[in-house]
């Protein structure tokens, strides 16, 4: 495993401190995931390819966006989905999304036992975002 990928996972660490405390997230998070994700790629220390990372945070807008639209997501979640598809690509993206729907939805149901009728999704992302970093082979039987 490549090191610089606990790079986004920190940010969305500390941004999920925040979404916790606050139910707002600072768009410097989304900004510095993709900065960093630019960066690493430029500098040759991310093998991801420049079509890949565009299209990654394509598909990223292309799936959260409609989220947004009907509730269901906030707009730093879209912000900080799409920025992770600047790090992991657009294919590698869909397994991420897959365990942060998984852990959404355990996180709401713990919020719907706890009468709450909010929830800060930015946890789900960075925790969605862990397991597929650490293990991202798991989808596929690799």
């Amino acid at each position: 495993m490549n090191l610089l990928i606990w790079l986004p996972i920190f940010l969305l660490l500390v941004a999920s401190v925040q979404d916790l405390r606050t139910r707002e997230v600072a768009d410097g998070f989304a900004i510095a995931i993709v900065v960093s994700a630019v960066i690493s790629i430029a500098a040759g220390w991310w093998q991801l390819g420049w079509l890949a990372a565009a299209l990654g945070v394509i598909v990223g807008l292309l799936l959260t966006v409609p989220l947004f639209y009907m509730g269901g997501f906030g707009g730093a979640d879209v912000k900080l989905v799409a920025s992770l598809g600047a790090w992991f690509g657009p294919v590698s993206l869909l397994g991420l999304l897959f365990w942060v729907a998984i852990i959404g939805g355990v996180l709401a149901l713990i919020a719907k036992g706890c009468d709450r009728k909010d929830l800060a999704y930015v946890p789900a992302i960075m925790v969605g975002t862990l397991i597929h970093a650490c293990w991202p082979a798991v989808l596929v039987g690799g």
